[in-house]
């Protein structure tokens, strides 16, 4: 019997028509509470046909374990760099994603964070609940400047809801989107470095890269204005954690609104759980009942059609699709 390995919670919490269509392949269904880490993955491979995954640690070391049985991977949501997708290309394994399930809802919870610091709003809430009436006075963000990071779905969404807000929007991506940002009045920054220097609020939406890791530390922050709030709903290695808690000590940052950390789930004694102005969300950017249904579905559309032999939705790598290797109920649907 095929047997897959699903590890994602928001696809196991949540109910909806991704669980009908995972039945379909008559498959046996391995769940664990991911995210999980190598040695995690490591202890579980070489078992199964499929992963069904989340922002599991999916290494070289854990693909060739889980070798000659291993034919698919499909992961839920966007991101693969706890992927060894070269691995995976090498060892003729396909990878596939699902862009487009999420903007709107990461988008959102980057305003959520972003108003939250301005407005003093959990200080302020916490202080009520422990029956005192003291009142905070907080700042407007209208006219107020956003760099955007990386102007991608989630970059985008972002863009149009700041423009909405009275902000004025500077961006800065590799490949520009001349239309879309001459539509929205969206200054182009020639460098990232220009955003650093020029902008009161920082939100990013990139990937995580080599040129991408920590690229917010001492040096970069020390350019910044003083009083700065910066936003991470993308990767939290992009930050480095020392030198944020340590800006946030001397109010050279102003706030820090993340819904990624560098280790999740993070440590008790982990600097930013206890840092000033500062609001962490446990990783529940994309995590509402529209978007789990979306990237569910699409993930598991994605994995239905590879195990029928068919190519998924979406794929990461130039991989050909092996032959069938069950027998499913019936066809995946398209894309809703």
């Amino acid at each position: 019997m095929t047997k897959i390995l699903l590890t994602t919670t928001s696809y196991q919490d949540i109910p909806g028509p991704h669980h009908d269509l995972l039945a379909t392949t008559g498959a046996e269904i391995v769940r664990a509470r991911g995210p999980l880490s190598e040695q995690q993955m490591l202890d579980l491979a070489g078992d199964f046909d499929a992963f069904l995954c989340g922002d599991d640690e999916i290494t070289k070391a854990v693909i060739e374990k889980s070798l000659p049985r291993l034919k698919y991977i499909a992961k839920y949501g966007i991101g693969v760099d706890k992927i060894d997708v070269a691995e995976c290309t090498a060892k003729g394994i396909p990878l596939s994603f699902c862009p487009g399930v999420n903007h709107t809802t990461v988008a959102e919870h980057t305003f959520v964070l972003m108003l939250s610091l301005f407005r003093n709003f959990v200080d302020q809430v916490n202080v009520v609940r422990t029956g005192e009436w003291k009142r905070m006075t907080g700042h407007e963000i209208m006219g107020k400047t956003i760099g955007i990071i990386g102007l991608g779905r989630i970059g985008k969404e972002v863009a149009t809801r700041a423009k909405a807000f009275g902000l004025n929007v500077v961006g800065y991506d590799l490949y520009w989107p001349e239309e879309f940002a001459a539509a929205n009045e969206i200054k182009k920054a020639e460098s990232m470095q220009e955003v650093f220097t020029s902008c009161d609020i920082i939100s990013l939406h990139t990937n995580l890269t080599d040129e991408t890791r920590d690229m917010i530390n001492a040096d970069s922050i020390a350019t910044m204005k003083k009083g700065v709030v910066i936003l991470n709903c993308a990767r939290g290695e992009m930050i480095n954690t020392a030198d944020i808690a340590a800006a946030l000590e001397s109010g050279q940052v102003g706030g820090l609104g993340t819904d990624v950390l560098d280790q999740e789930p993070p440590p008790a004694d982990h600097p930013l759980l206890s840092a000033s102005n500062c609001i962490v969300t446990p990783h529940i950017g994309s995590r509402t009942f529209e978007s789990v249904e979306r990237q569910a579905v699409m993930a598991t559309e994605n994995l239905v059609r590879m195990l029928r032999g068919e190519k998924p939705l979406a794929q990461v790598n130039d991989v050909a699709i092996p032959a069938a290797t069950c027998s499913i109920v019936q066809p995946a649907p398209g894309r809703r």
